[in-house]
C-alpha cells in the first residue's frame, strides 16, 4: 500500500530530495521505491523509462528548474501588470480621496514630503518593513537615507526584508550598508526582472511612485490595496534569490552570469542597448560591457552573429 504522502504533488519533501539525488548518482530508479515520496513525478523530475516501465529516468535538474519556474514567472508578469493597471486607474479617484479627512489615498507631491512622509513611517513601524527598489547602483544619499529609516525600525524591535534587481549584487554602497545593520534584522534578496519602487510598512501603510521621475508618490492604507501589494511583494520575494546565494550560471561550468543571461533574455526580445540596460537598472556603459563579455563567452564575431548564437544558445533558454 502507498505511504500517505505528507504535501501536495507540487512540493518537494526531504524523501523526494533523496530519492531524486539517488536517481541522478544511479541514472534511474525502481518505480516502486517512490511511494513515499509521489512529488516526484507530480513535479516531473522523473519520467517513465522507455525501455522497462519498472523503472523511471530523472530529469536534468538544470531542464527540470527550467519547466518549474515557467509559470511562476508568468504569474509574477501578469501580477505586476495588474499593479501598473490598478495604479493608473485609481490616480483619478486620488484627488477625490483627498477631500476626504480620513481618505485612504493620499498624493504626496514633492520629494522633501516624500522623504518626510517615508521617515515617519519608518519611525512608526514595529513590526517588518518590505521595500522594492528598481536598479543596481544605489546612490549615496539614497544609501544614508536608508540607514537611518532602518535604525528607526530596529530600534523599535522590527525587522527588514529588500528586494534589488541582480546588479545591486555589486554596489559597494550597498555593501557597506550591510555592514551597519546587525545581524538577523535584515534580508535581501535580488530578481531580475525590474519592479517600481515599492515601500510596505507593517502591512497597513505602503507608498509608490505616482509618477515618472517619482516627485510624485501615493500614500495608501486602504487594507485591501495594501494586503494586494504585500501579496505581489510576497510572490516576487519567493521567486528571487537570497543575498548570500551565488547567481546560477547559464549552465554548469559557464563563464555567464545572472545579469548577463537577462540581457542575453532582452537582446534576443529585440531591446536596444540603452531599452536593455533602463529594464535592468544599469548603465548603459555598464550593459554593453556586459554583451561585450556575452560575446567573447559564445566566440561572436559581432553584434549579428552575437544575436544569432543567442537565438540557438542554451543560455536563452536558461534565461527565459
Amino acid at each position: 500500500m502507498t505511504v500517505p504522502h505528507p504535501h501536495g504533488g507540487q512540493e518537494l519533501c526531504e524523501a523526494g530530495l533523496a530519492l531524486y539525488a539517488e536517481a541522478l548518482t544511479a541514472g534511474r530508479i525502481a518505480r516502486s521505491a517512490i511511494e513515499p515520496a509521489s512529488c516526484l513525478v507530480g513535479l516531473a523530475l522523473l519520467l517513465p523509462d522507455p525501455r522497462d516501465d519498472a523503472w523511471l529516468r530523472p530529469v536534468p535538474p538544470s531542464a527540470a528548474l527550467g519547466q518549474l519556474l515557467g509559470p511562476l514567472s508568468r504569474e509574477i508578469d501578469a501580477r505586476l501588470r495588474l499593479t501598473t493597471a490598478l495604479t493608473r486607474s485609481l490616480m483619478p479617484l486620488a484627488a477625490m480621496a483627498g477631500e476626504d479627512p480620513n481618505h485612504s489615498i493620499t498624493v504626496i507631491e514633492g520629494q522633501d514630503r516624500i522623504r518626510a512622509a517615508i521617515r515617519n513611517a519608518s519611525r512608526s513601524a514595529r513590526e517588518e518593513v518590505l521595500t522594492a527598489q528598481p536598479g543596481g547602483n544605489r546612490m549615496a544619499h539614497n544609501m544614508r537615507q536608508g540607514l537611518t529609516n532602518a535604525e528607526f525600525v530596529i530600534a523599535a524591535g522590527g525587522r527588514l526584508r529588500h528586494l534589488y534587481q541582480h546588479p545591486a549584487r555589486y554596489s559597494p554602497r550597498l555593501k557597506e550598508y550591510l555592514t551597519e545593520i546587525p545581524s538577523g534584522r535584515l534580508q535581501i534578496r535580488t530578481m531580475e526582472q525590474a519592479v517600481g519602487r515599492l515601500l510596505i510598512f507593517d502591512r497597513g501603510t505602503a507608498y509608490i511612485p505616482a509618477s515618472a521621475d517619482s516627485s510624485t508618490a501615493l500614500e495608501i492604507r486602504h487594507p485591501a490595496l495594501v494586503r494586494y501589494l504585500a501579496d505581489v511583494y510576497e510572490t516576487l520575494w519567493a521567486g528571487a534569490t537570497p543575498f548570500t546565494e551565488n547567481l546560477p550560471t547559464a549552465v554548469p561550468g559557464a563563464p555567464t552570469t545572472a545579469v548577463q543571461l537577462s540581457i542575453a533574455r532582452l537582446l534576443v526580445e529585440g531591446c536596444a542597448d540603452q531599452a536593455v540596460a533602463e529594464k535592468l537598472g544599469i548603465s548603459i556603459r555598464t550593459c554593453r560591457a556586459h554583451i561585450s563579455k556575452l560575446m567573447q563567452a559564445l566566440g561572436a564575431t559581432s553584434r549579428t552573429h552575437l544575436g544569432a548564437l543567442l537565438v540557438r544558445s542554451d543560455i536563452v533558454e536558461t534565461a527565459r
